[in-house]
């Protein structure tokens, strides 16, 4: 296998997550092993994972998260301030390990956005992560710096949801 690739789903649209599992999706199917940190995710029960457990070991997703979170940049809990440093430490430990061909770093944009993990430590870690290791990052507010570094970056942009019309979020559609 070559070089790694370093792939960026952002913006404000739906379909970010999606994207990335429908990526892992299409890897396992080549033999590719495949991990899912979801940053954020953690307080409510989603699809993905009962479809992830069926594809284990190839498929695994790991939620870190607390749940969303409601804040501005500085103004976070020191609970949530503590979940995403260990969080961002064992997901270096995960990336440097050499176990899979693709990790993917759900919602880590918006970790960086609100300033709860260090965009130069996350631009060090993936230039010093095994060659062969695809990463993919999701979130809203993409880091310019990461922007930069990526070999592809797709920005999803909404122009209509359901939630306006106040429909409720769909079980299989957005959980």
């Amino acid at each position: 296998m070559g070089n790694g690739l370093i792939i960026v789903n952002t913006g404000n649209g739906k379909g970010k997550t999606t994207a990335a599992l429908g990526l892992g999706l299409r890897a396992v199917g080549h033999g590719m092993k495949v991990l899912m940190l979801q940053f954020i995710k953690g307080a409510r029960h989603t699809g993905e994972l009962d479809a992830a457990k069926r594809l284990e070991p190839n498929f695994k997703i790991i939620q870190l998260g607390q749940g969303f979170i409601r804040t501005h940049k500085g103004e976070q809990t020191e609970s949530v301030v503590e979940n995403a440093r260990v969080s961002w430490d064992y997901a270096k430990q995960e990336i440097s390990s050499g176990l899979y061909d693709i990790v993917i770093l759900d919602e880590i944009n918006n970790m960086i956005d609100y300033g709860l993990i260090n965009v130069e430590d996350v631009i060090s870690v993936l230039k010093e992560r095994p060659k062969r290791l695809n990463v993919i990052l999701t979130g809203r507010n993409a880091h310019d710096r990461i922007i930069e570094l990526a070999d592809m970056v797709t920005e999803m942009r909404e122009v209509k949801h359901h939630y306006k019309k106040g429909i409720k979020a769909q079980k299989g559609i957005e959980f």
